[in-house]
């Protein structure tokens, strides 16, 4: 039985996409720009210390909140499909018959 388990393999695929992350991106880019126009406000001659806090402090503590949101995004676009067995794959990825029709196109 344990034969078994060690003989079956599995196909890994990751249906990630641009469009899954792009929110995310834009999200963060709007953090930057609230972090350095929260900067620009705080810069004085006698704050420069407080302004490069508030920025080095919002990164920071919003670093580990996006990269929380890209791994979990990450890992549900990730699919462990068994592969069959070696006799039924040649039988499914061989070329399709000459008198079947071609499938119609989405769009």
């Amino acid at each position: 039985m344990s034969n078994r388990l060690l003989e079956e393999r599995y196909r890994f695929r990751c249906t990630l996409t641009f469009g899954d992350i792009y929110g995310q991106i834009v999200v963060w880019l709007l953090v930057i720009f609230v972090t350095l126009a929260s900067a620009m406000a705080l810069w004085s001659s006698t704050r420069e210390v407080y302004a490069l806090a508030t920025v080095g402090l919002i990164l920071v503590i919003s670093l580990p909140f996006l990269l929380f949101a890209f791994v979990t995004t990450l890992l549900n676009h990730i699919e462990l499909a068994p592969v069959e067995a070696k006799s039924t794959t040649k039988a499914s990825t061989s070329l399709p018959t000459a008198g079947k029709a071609p499938a119609p196109s989405a769009s």
